[in-house]
């Protein structure tokens, strides 16, 4: 099948979104965020405590999505103004659509916590890969976890044409698969780990890495919001280096783990087992050429092509540098 028409459909539908949106809830003493359930983050346990809304004056309303293309069409509408831990690939077809976003931090790093995962009884593996052709995949397009698979059959020489590709969001991919209605799954976080009680992985994350597949997410924002409120956003990026910081203490995992794992909607233990994988970089890492001092606009361009070449977008930008704004993570690392 070809996955180009869902995915530029939503891209297209994002870039009219994205020129309507509206002036925002801001002025009102209250913003709304994005984030992700089951995929825990230090960020939760001051989510939790409310240091946000006491640090930036605010009330935030806080928005669960079950994937990153849904939180870039909820930036384009206005009904969010900040997301924690997009995925790069969602980020780059919005913004290759024309939708006006902008990279504020680098949320976390997790190439063990994003990948593919095959049915148990099909008995293949990296070595014998070549058998998916013809099979069928539950894929949440224009994700992290999407250009994961791109990467992975081009690797194996696996013709993506070849395949039946279902849009599924992780949850559901989960379930396809614990069902016997997929051959295989792509996503992440407790999606992955249940994905897993039923199939392997064909590469694992360090594996990935070498074949420069890079998984990371990004605190996102519409560029005109940020712009009118550079000074919270810096404030928000604050709360969160701090949370991080404070995380990275493992003194202080046994406070913050059950708060954590709380607001996750997970166990103790699952929540562990799934932030171990997790990367957190801190401010001056993030802030390095690793990563937005350029490291990052590279990767995104690459991620682009990589959709241009499958179909699914029609052109990559440029360049993907107006799409990375430091200026309000420089604010934050002197506050």
């Amino acid at each position: 099948m070809t996955i180009k028409t869902t995915l530029m459909g939503a891209a297209a539908g994002l870039a009219v979104l994205a020129g309507a949106q509206s002036a925002m809830a801001a002025g009102h003493g209250e913003i709304t965020v994005g984030y992700f359930l089951e995929w825990p983050m230090p960020f939760q346990f001051a989510k939790q405590m409310g240091t946000y809304d006491e640090e930036m004056g605010v009330t935030i309303n806080w928005v669960s999505f079950d994937t990153g293309t849904a939180m870039s069409a909820a930036m384009a509408s206005g009904d969010v103004q900040l997301s924690v831990s997009q995925g790069v690939p969602p980020f780059v077809v919005a913004t290759s659509a024309g939708q006006d976003l902008q990279i504020l931090d680098v949320a976390v790093s997790y190439s063990e916590n994003d990948n593919c995962v095959v049915r148990e009884d099909l008995e293949i593996d990296k070595m014998s890969a070549s058998e998916l052709a013809g099979k069928k995949a539950a894929v949440p397009l224009g994700t992290a976890a999407h250009y994961g698979f791109l990467n992975q059959m081009n690797h194996f020489g696996v013709d993506v044409a070849s395949m039946e590709v279902v849009d599924m969001a992780p949850p559901d991919g989960a379930a396809a698969i614990a069902q016997g209605s997929v051959d295989m799954m792509c996503g992440w976080g407790g999606s992955l780990r249940r994905a897993k009680e039923h199939g392997n992985v064909l590469l694992t994350g360090a594996e990935k890495e070498e074949l420069g597949i890079l998984v990371f997410d990004v605190t996102s924002g519409p560029a005109g919001w940020v712009a009118e409120n550079s000074d919270m956003v810096a404030k928000f990026l604050k709360v969160t280096a701090d949370a991080n910081a404070m995380w990275a203490d493992e003194a202080n995992h046994a406070k913050m783990l059950p708060v954590i794992a709380k607001d996750a909607g997970m166990s103790e233990d699952d929540t562990m087992a799934t932030i171990s994988t997790f990367v957190f970089p801190n401010v001056a890492d993030q802030l390095s050429g690793k990563w937005l001092g350029g490291g990052a606009q590279e990767f995104m361009k690459g991620v682009a092509d990589v959709f241009v070449a499958a179909g699914s977008i029609d052109a990559a930008l440029g360049s993907y540098a107006e799409n990375v704004n430091t200026g309000p993570l420089n604010a934050a690392s002197g506050m």
